[in-house]
């Protein structure tokens, strides 16, 4: 009976947590270009480490849709978003063909203007959610230098893309992840410099932390 009460009560949680996640990306959904799906996993992840102690931080956050979500739904931590509110850089050879062949197709569905959106966007979705952030406006090699003050973090989001910006994320934030904490990767499965710069980064600290997928989405839960 105690067994059956708890199978009824996950089954009842797992559907209050869908509604959430429906209410968030409605709420979102000018904010983000993250499909419902994968927005929905993001949530999920951000959900299920909830409390590993720490802030939020996401690299490359666009118009601040899937942190703003993210926060709203834990409401319990502050939130850092880091972004050049300039488009993505020119991509390199590194970063593969595909992305070369992304970038110079300035017409295409997904273009989005190069991935430029005004940081006033993120400020506002980020007041949408009513909790504590800031957002720090500039290339990552100028700004995530100046993250002396961001002692812990629980989620770290990047959303880089290529190969130097992801590897610069990497560097200065992976050490200030708490241990037990995730580090989500969204264009692990895109972009070719992501997968190679994430490679390159645990072999050079030499790490046993893995790549893992749930829902399409890449993370690493940091063992080291």
């Amino acid at each position: 009976m105690k067994s059956l009460k708890i199978e009824v009560y996950k089954k009842l949680q797992k559907v209050k947590l869908k509604k959430e996640f429906s209410r968030l990306f409605e709420k979102y959904s000018e904010y983000t270009m993250i499909p419902q799906g994968l927005y929905f996993a993001n949530l999920n992840l951000a959900y299920h480490y909830r409390n590993v102690p720490g802030s939020i931080v996401e690299c490359g956050v666009w118009k601040g849709g899937m942190i703003a979500g993210m926060t709203e739904l834990i409401a319990t931590k502050k939130a850092y978003l880091f972004d050049s509110y300039e488009g993505l850089p020119d991509a390199r050879e590194i970063d593969g063909q595909d992305a070369l062949n992304w970038q110079k197709d300035v017409e295409g569905s997904y273009y989005f203007d190069n991935c430029m959106a005004d940081e006033k966007f993120a400020i506002e979705a980020m007041q949408k959610s009513g909790c504590e952030f800031e957002s720090s406006k500039g290339w990552f090699e100028e700004t995530l230098i100046q993250t002396a003050h961001l002692e812990e973090i629980s989620i770290l989001r990047l959303d880089a893309d290529w190969y130097d910006s992801t590897l610069c994320c990497l560097r200065e934030l992976y050490p200030k992840v708490a241990r037990g904490g995730i580090i989500i990767i969204d264009d692990y499965y895109t972009w070719d410099g992501c997968s190679r710069a994430v490679h390159r980064y645990l072999n050079e600290i030499g790490s046993m932390s893995r790549v893992n997928s749930e829902s399409g989405i890449a993370y690493i839960k940091k063992q080291d």
